[in-house]
């Protein structure tokens, strides 16, 4: 299962009068601990941002899920809800998760959560949806992972012969 964080990013940003503001930006990063994230952050916006930047806050994300459509930069946080029946006793049980979405606006934002969603099983409604101050999002990259392996004899567990 994927973790979220959402880390802020504070660093010195020219405006337009040439003049140096200091800013603090949100990123959301895919990774397995507060240390990939704060890695992850520092590698991909290292090249990004002219001069030093501190990684000022990392906190685990409520969100389960990120979609991503091309032709829009701005973020929307959607709330989903829906019930599912409690195995033990019957009962059904009111379930809320967060996911965001790429779009121009908050009727675009909903209807491209519904179209996303459109394959689940159970009912759902979408009772909030925000503009997000998140700026861009790092999701998990598998071809990452196969750079920094050291070289070697490496092959899939699948291949091993047992002994």
């Amino acid at each position: 299962m994927r973790t979220w964080f959402l880390c802020k990013v504070k660093y010195a940003k020219e405006n337009e009068e040439g003049l140096l503001k200091s800013i603090s930006e949100q990123y959301l990063v895919d990774a397995v601990s507060f240390t990939e994230a704060e890695a992850i952050l520092y590698d991909r916006l290292g090249s990004q941002i002219r001069g030093d930047f501190q990684v000022t806050g990392i906190s685990k994300s409520n969100i389960v899920d990120v979609f991503y459509f091309e032709d829009c930069d701005v973020w929307y946080k959607c709330k989903i809800t829906y019930l599912i029946a409690d195995g033990e006793n019957g009962k059904e049980k009111k379930v809320t998760q967060y996911m965001i979405v790429t779009a121009e606006d908050v009727r675009q934002a909903y209807d491209r959560i519904q179209e996303s969603l459109s394959n689940m099983l159970v009912s759902f409604r979408v009772p909030d949806i925000n503009e997000s101050s998140i700026v861009e999002v790092f999701p998990f990259e598998k071809d990452e992972v196969a750079e920094q392996l050291p070289p070697g004899n490496f092959r899939p567990v699948n291949q091993e012969e047992e002994l």
